[in-house]
């Protein structure tokens, strides 16, 4: 890549645009305490489980159809309606009491996230068409991704503030409606070439959308590519929450004061927020110059590495929870925050070298749907096993999952 098209690309006003949106949407006050806030609402372990099943088993359901969606009638529109399910759901979320209106809560937002992945990537992909830059995905890719994570660091920074001075936490998610309005109208002002090149579906909708996911896990190697990616995302989601719950128990047992004029619950409050905000800012940077690992292995080399550290991590996570290695604890889930948002833009590239130009929002939606079929899976018995026998042993359970597959999943060359 030269200097001149690095420049270019640092410069180009729809890039920026690319960068604002990943900023906002990661503006999620509420993420450094759901766990602790739906564990304080009365659920257990087991239920905030089922919760995480049922978001995932949504976009699951929605994943396929709402990627064809895009990929035949106009991405933006869809983005549309992703946006409106977020802010639906962050109000039932203020309104939370009752089991049923969690699930609410994590049904629309389930809705939100299958209308919402693949199809921005696929506005990418289009763009960079369009500027003849698609050599360069992955450096872009992991500039836009960069700016997602400085806007998760900025987020956990600003929900400490938020969590101290609102009545309850609950309005942490009113005010997490804002940033998502301000993502609605930045993707207003996208031009209309990145709706996509909508195709003419003749026949029965349903049969269209089924032959063309037939199409594409009929392609060896993509299949595989999706499936690795799929159940890497799966693990993370399922477990990168479980922080919260260490953090507490480290504070409580080892009697950590950060600030002696605040009680144990504003400090663990605090913690949490600076302890999400470091790992964030961290991500952003090895997010952005991700590209750089290629000149070390190939892309492929890549993702089957990253898939082997996660499993290792796992395991050791296992002797280190049961040790109270807390700082250590937060350094390995730094490393899996690494792996993860060093993976995504070396993931976008190999799976673009693989798939029709038409097909893109669709290929990532079936990624997601897979990633959602996991989850759906794995987080209930991650939450049972929590309850049942520690959070220490849901690592172990993962890791060696995790080696397991990777006999399967191993990316060839």
């Amino acid at each position: 890549m030269t200097i001149e098209v690095m420049n270019a690309i640092k410069k180009d006003k729809q890039i920026k645009k690319f960068s604002a949106y990943g900023f906002l949407k990661n503006l999620k006050f509420f993420e450094p305490y759901l766990v602790l806030f739906l564990l304080g609402n009365g659920l257990n372990f087991f239920q905030i489980g089922i919760l995480y099943a049922i978001r995932e088993s949504i976009t699951y359901i929605f994943e396929v159809p709402s990627g064809f969606i895009a990929d035949y009638f106009g991405r933006k529109k869809e983005l549309y309606l992703c946006f409106s399910f977020y802010i639906i759901s962050f109000v039932f979320f203020f309104m939370i009491g009752p089991f049923w209106i969690a699930v609410i809560a994590m049904s629309f937002f389930g809705l939100g996230e299958a209308f919402r992945s693949g199809t921005h990537k696929a506005m990418i992909y289009t763009y960079l068409e369009e500027k003849d830059w698609q050599g360069h995905k992955a450096f872009v890719y992991g500039r836009t991704r960069s700016f997602s994570l400085i806007g998760s660091a900025i987020s956990s920074v600003l929900a400490i503030v938020l969590i101290l001075n609102v009545p309850s936490s609950r309005y942490i998610f009113l005010a997490s409606i804002l940033p998502y309005i301000l993502d609605l109208f930045l993707i207003m002002s996208y031009p209309e070439s990145l709706n996509g090149e909508r195709i003419h579906v003749e026949g029965h909708v349903l049969k269209v959308m089924k032959d063309h996911l037939i199409g594409i896990l009929k392609q060896p190697k993509l299949r595989i590519i999706l499936f690795s990616s799929a159940s890497f995302e799966a693990v993370f989601k399922s477990i990168k929450d479980y922080i919260q719950p260490i953090l507490e128990m480290m504070i409580v047992s080892s009697g950590l004061v950060l600030i002696s004029t605040m009680t144990p619950d504003e400090n663990l409050k605090v913690i949490l927020g600076m302890s999400y905000g470091i790992i964030y800012v961290i991500s952003a940077s090895a997010a952005r110059r991700a590209y750089l690992l290629k000149k070390i292995m190939s892309s492929t080399a890549l993702l089957n590495t990253f898939y082997v550290l996660l499993a290792l991590c796992m395991i050791s996570l296992f002797f280190i929870i049961r040790l109270e290695y807390y700082l250590l604890i937060i350094i390995l889930y730094l490393v899996l925050y690494l792996l993860r948002d060093m993976r995504k833009p070396i993931f976008v590239e190999v799976c673009d070298d693989y798939m029709e130009k038409h097909q893109r929002a669709t290929v990532l939606s079936v990624e997601s749907q897979l990633r959602a079929l996991f989850t759906v899976i794995l987080a209930p018995v991650i939450g049972s096993i929590a309850d049942q026998f520690g959070v220490s042993y849901v690592m172990l359970s993962i890791g060696i999952i995790l080696l397991i597959s990777f006999v399967f999943l191993k990316i060839k060359e």
